[in-house]
């Protein structure tokens, strides 16, 4: 399989097709209903929610089509990644994320790790891996390794934990809207059905 760059293919993606708008899509068959909704972080928003796993193949396929839709993401809309963390190399991985955005760094370094894992081949899952990673960003590695296993990255972690229960998710990529949907997937086909439910629960308000 060719190998691509996010950054460039991202560009080409186009997420809010008219097609995509007039669409209807269907429970149990494009989406799952939750039988335990959750609520928005930020009252008053549609919250989009997506649980991915840096080395997950089909979190980088998707990745794409998500950096496009974030592009056009309508102002009624709260977006949040959340690392998944349900074995413990992903928990890793989850750490790494939430120090990166807890150091101010996760915008300049999302990408960037992502296309190194599934691009250049870097096997970057444990602690080390990745203190040494985020060195390239002015992160000192003692800086990183002092708050990857802290309170304040558990308790992050620990959330994430009881969200992927709660929602009962199976694996990832999976995009979570307003608590109540989950889209499974790793094409354009995502972000079609997340608007349609984006715009359904915008008319249900």
């Amino acid at each position: 399989m060719k190998k691509f760059l996010l950054g460039s293919l991202a560009t080409a993606v186009i997420a809010f097709s008219g097609s995509a708008m007039a669409a209807s899509f269907e429970a149990g068959k494009d989406y799952t209903v939750i039988a335990n909704p959750g609520k928005s972080e930020l009252p008053g928003k549609i919250e989009v929610r997506e649980f991915f796993w840096y080395g997950c193949p089909h979190c980088f396929k998707l990745e794409p089509h998500m950096q496009a839709w974030l592009k056009k993401m309508p102002k009624d809309v709260y977006f949040v990644r959340t690392p998944a963390a349900m074995n413990p190399v992903w928990e890793q991985g989850a750490r790494g994320y939430y120090v990166s955005e807890a150091l101010g760094v996760r915008k300049k370094t999302h990408i960037p790790l992502l296309n190194a894992i599934h691009v250049q081949g870097q096997q970057i899952f444990d602690q080390a891996s990745q203190a040494k990673f985020f060195t390239k960003y002015g992160i000192p590695e003692a800086k990183f390794n002092s708050m990857f296993n802290s309170f304040a990255i558990t308790s992050k972690v620990s959330q994430a934990n009881q969200l992927s229960k709660q929602y009962q998710l199976t694996g990832v990529p999976a995009v979570v809207v307003n608590g109540k949907y989950v889209v499974q997937g790793e094409d354009a086909k995502v972000t079609e059905v997340v608007t349609y439910l984006v715009e359904k629960e915008r008319q249900a308000k």
